[in-house]
């Protein structure tokens, strides 16, 4: 039987331990004794941490509560001896964190190790090497994020992904996206993704393991990327932590913290169950000193990855991510509303499309004057400088698609586009006419469903198939059921197929739209 520790290092990360540090010898660093031992007072201020998409969530502790950019030397004291007598390593955390953004890490903390001055990074590295012993994954990736360590492999990871034709992006979109398009040195990709992320640490770190798991996973199952031209970093980690919010029933911030919190092992387990498509749940089971790891089909457990019985006592709620091969899974409930949206989110979060879509796309450039999407335009001209197999036209594809924030309605449009591309390989019109509104159609095909809901008292006469003047807005001027860009959750979750499905209505939508598509007489229209 495997330990446990063989199983957390097998196709997991390891922090270099010494990438971009000096030497600062050997064994744990120990908090000297310090001649006074005041008792701090409760500070009124506190650390004002800034507002990041994933980050380290915890109960505010009391080193939390200073919130000087600029420390007086007296706290310095104070904090160093909360930090000397603490033994939670999550306060040392955030004491050395306070002290790493106002001193910097060479900052001299009057200690003496050995003869040695011992710095803050010192510290820093004790923690770090602390966090590791005790299995502690978010303290790890928070402190090896402040020490500036970078993940073994990272270089020849990002290569691997380049050398079969997958753009990367890291930091969160919109606004903060960095494109990677070539080979760079280990130092320069470390300091190119921590100035995506900025002073998020935690998430810095988080991408620099991804990249080494998306490489294990595009070496041995290089089919999982088919048709996924650009894996941007930051929406598969907001998917992520969506996932968990969902299955935790949590919300944003705590299931944020459960993300940054698996183990490398629970961690790969997650991206490949997101990459592949597959369903996954989180049980909440007794927890045995490991994973619980089920399938309804094969249930196995090596070393301390024990299974627990589906009628166990429910003693705490951890992290255990499962394969849900069929619903009727009793650690699985079944969730069949939410199934499509949840779908679209993901494969507008991996950037995936159908097969051959980018050809069609040219294809349908050909027979107008362009393509208009958000706002970018595709012109025609495009089909005469490019061929449809070309990467060059794949990406200037994608470039307009990634203007689209929202995953779920940046995959509405490829789907729009889908419907336009068989249009064209029927050749119902040899010329479809100006510039095609994408957008249009898609909020077009949404007013249709809607219409027909009302008609048949659907699930959406609950939030937006009403008339306009009677549809219902939050405060923030967005849709009562939460839809993105204006579009009904419910359109967001119909089937493609069927008399209700999206690609039905996008036809029909399609059909008002375009001049040259016949209006009148016997068309026969099946949408598989």
């Amino acid at each position: 039987m495997e330990s446990n520790e063989t199983l957390e290092r097998r196709g997991s990360i390891f922090f270099s331990a010494s990438a971009d540090l000096p030497d600062s010898g050997t064994g744990d660093v120990k908090y000297p004794t310090l001649e006074k031992n005041p008792k701090v007072p409760t500070p009124e201020k506190k650390i004002e941490l800034p507002i990041i998409s994933v980050s380290r969530h915890r109960a505010q502790s009391e080193s939390q509560q200073y919130a000087d950019t600029e420390c007086p030397l007296y706290q310095v004291d104070e904090l160093f001896a909360m930090l000397r007598e603490s033994e939670s390593l999550d306060e040392q955390g955030d004491i050395l964190q306070f002290l790493v953004a106002s001193k910097g890490l060479d900052y001299n903390t009057d200690m003496l190790e050995n003869g040695r001055v011992v710095t803050v990074r010192d510290l820093l590295k004790g923690l770090y090497e602390k966090a590791c012993q005790q299995k502690m994954w978010g303290l790890v990736r928070h402190t090896a994020g402040m020490l500036g360590k970078r993940v073994e492999d990272l270089a020849k990871s990002v290569t691997d992904l380049l050398v079969r034709q997958k753009q990367i992006t890291v930091g969160m979109p919109p606004n903060n996206e960095h494109t990677i398009t070539a080979p760079l040195p280990e130092s320069e990709l470390r300091l190119l993704i921590h100035e995506a992320y900025g002073q998020d640490d935690s998430t810095a770190m988080l991408t620099q393991e991804l990249l080494v798991y998306l490489a294990m996973f595009i070496r041995t199952e290089p089919h999982l990327f088919m048709e996924m031209l650009r894996l941007r970093i930051g929406l598969i980690i907001q998917v992520m932590a969506t996932e968990l919010s969902r299955t935790l029933i949590c919300d944003g911030d705590e299931a944020s913290e459960h993300l940054l919190n698996l183990s490398p092992f629970e961690m790969k387990n997650l991206l490949y169950h997101i990459i592949s498509g597959k369903e996954f749940a989180i049980s909440s089971g007794e927890y045995l000193n490991g994973t619980v790891v089920s399938s309804k089909c094969n249930q196995f457990g090596r070393g301390n990855f024990s299974i627990v019985s589906n009628k166990s006592s429910r003693i705490s709620k951890k992290s255990h991510i499962s394969l849900a091969a069929d619903p009727v899974d009793d650690l699985i409930e079944p969730d069949r509303q939410g199934q499509w949206l949840r779908r679209r989110r993901l494969d507008g979060a991996l950037n995936r499309v159908p097969r051959d879509f980018y050809p069609r796309v040219w294809i349908v450039l050909e027979r107008c004057h362009g393509i208009d999407i958000a706002g970018k335009v595709l012109p025609q001209c495009l089909t005469q400088e490019m061929t449809p197999g070309e990467l060059k036209f794949a990406l200037a594809v994608e470039t307009v698609l990634n203007t689209i924030p929202q995953p779920e309605y940046r995959q509405l449009i490829v789907e729009a586009l889908m419907v336009l591309t068989l249009v064209a390989e029927y050749n119902v019109a040899p010329f479809l006419g100006g510039t095609i509104q994408i957008e249009y159609l898609v909020h077009r095909a949404n007013e249709l469903f809607l219409s027909d809901q009302m008609s048949c008292d659907g699930d959406a006469t609950l939030c937006c198939a009403k008339p306009r003047d009677q549809r219902e807005t939050t405060n923030t001027g967005g849709l009562l059921c939460g839809g993105a860009a204006y579009i009904c959750q419910h359109f967001y979750d119909s089937a493609p197929s069927g008399a209700y499905g999206t690609m039905t209505y996008l036809t029909r939508a399609i059909a008002i739209y375009l001049d040259c598509v016949p209006k009148t007489g016997e068309l026969e229209c099946r949408i598989s």
